[in-house]
């Protein structure tokens, strides 16, 4: 089965906690803080990996979760990182955040990386927090939480040359005679359901992807028929070849058809409109398409394109289209390598976070604080451990907390709530 879409959920390790821990050697009677640092959480990351053609596994299987940190130890031992997690997919594929829409990766060459969520910091153990007034804190921090977001997986088809054109034009057909490749021919709109590939071999070591995409249809631009999945695919192509059925076989008119066809590919994208275009003029095989072929051969020169007469179905005319198209497809692929360096490459998402002001409100009589700044720290507190509850008392002070409490009116004895954590105030 052929899976060009999918969205799938994934979630980057949590970082490991700091821990409490102290000295306890023979003969060092002071021992002091010695807890060390959680780990780091892994990281999940995308590789476009050319062994893959479908994106059918993320349909079975729609959760991801790198590895997560491990908590520190003692003696200042850092807790090991957690594993990042490694996804394969096929070259050729988008990586869209589901939320937003945004573009995080385009993994169009073997070996393309994307990081796409990242792994929680490890949480600081308490010898971070000693100094000459504090020097046996008993608190450290947890660990950060790992990105998790919602991700598309868009796979287009990396072929080098692609055959467009109205369903029942010729396509599969043209296909099946110019390569390998056996797909469903049939005589009904969109047989070709998803890309067929196959490889045309011109002679000993020149050869190139032709692939028949999903036939297009007037519409095909704002999403009617197959026209999304067409188009999505038509993309990755650097050479086209048009097929028409310059026979009017199906009722349509030919040059109409070629039109419509141009048109929805400049609707949908510019540049699909400026790749090269070789026009090939089918089922010349068929009772009148002579008479047809030369007013059409001559309108469509006259718009800057190549004619020529083929017939699918018995091989005439097929190999000259070929050996054109790969003439064009290495002009293309010469300038492309003049312009970009085609080693791999590596992207780097970060998921934008809301960052909640610090704000203070107060309900039933309770003063409730909130915000990102000051619920980080919270989380660490321990309530019933002086040293920490100082730490966080200074960190509240700095942070221009208490100021604003006096001005909201707070009184001796009121409560104070920060997440879960609750303390009655006293000047």
């Amino acid at each position: 089965m052929f899976v060009d879409i999918a969205k799938i959920y994934v979630k980057a390790g949590d970082g490991g906690d700091g821990i409490v821990a102290f000295r306890r050697e023979k003969y060092v009677p002071a021992g002091g803080p010695a807890g060390g640092d959680g780990g780091k959480g892994g990281d999940v990351i995308f590789v476009a990996d050319r062994e893959l053609n479908t994106l059918l596994d993320f349909k079975y299987k729609r959760h991801y979760k790198a590895q997560n940190g491990e908590r520190g130890g003692p003696n200042n031992m850092h807790g090991k990182d957690g594993e990042d997690l490694i996804i394969k997919v096929p070259v050729g594929t988008v990586i869209k955040d589901a939320e937003t829409g945004e573009i995080i990766a385009d993994l169009s060459r073997e070996g393309d990386r994307a990081i796409v969520a990242h792994g929680g910091r490890g949480g600081r153990g308490n010898a971070h927090f000693a100094t000459s007034t504090r020097q046996v804190p008993r608190f450290a921090e947890v660990g950060e939480k790992g990105d998790e977001l919602w991700v598309i997986l868009e796979l287009k088809v990396l072929a080098d040359v692609g055959l467009i054109g109205y369903p029942n034009v010729g396509k599969s057909t043209f296909l099946s005679v110019a390569t390998n490749a056996r797909p469903e021919i049939a005589n009904y709109p969109f047989t070709t359901k998803y890309p067929n590939l196959g490889i045309v071999y011109i002679s000993e070591g020149e050869s190139f992807v032709l692939a028949d995409i999903p036939g297009l249809i007037e519409g095909a631009s704002e999403g009617a028929g197959l026209g999304h999945q067409f188009l999505r695919h038509v993309e990755r192509t650097k050479v086209l070849i048009h097929i028409v059925d310059v026979s009017g076989s199906e009722g349509r008119e030919p040059v109409e058809d070629f039109i419509k066809i141009n048109e929805e590919l400049k609707k949908y994208s510019p540049d699909l409109a400026q790749k090269p275009q070789i026009v090939a003029a089918n089922k010349m095989d068929l009772p009148d398409a002579q008479a047809y072929f030369e007013l059409f051969k001559e309108e469509i020169e006259k718009m800057g394109y190549e004619v020529y007469p083929i017939s699918a179905a018995t091989g005439m005319g097929v190999r000259e289209v070929l050996k054109r198209a790969y003439e064009l497809l290495k002009q293309q692929k010469a300038a492309e390598n003049e312009q970009e360096d085609a080693k791999p490459r590596t992207f780097v998402y970060y998921k934008k976070k809301d960052v909640k002001p610090l704000t203070i409100r107060k309900e039933n009589g309770i003063y409730i604080v909130e915000g990102t700044v000051v619920e980080k720290v919270a989380r660490n507190i321990v309530l019933n451990d002086h040293d920490s509850f100082r730490y966080f008392q200074n960190f509240l002070n700095k942070l221009g907390v208490f100021d604003k409490l006096r001005e909201m009116g707070i009184q001796d004895g009121d409560i104070v709530r920060i997440l879960d954590v609750e303390f009655e105030y006293y000047e």
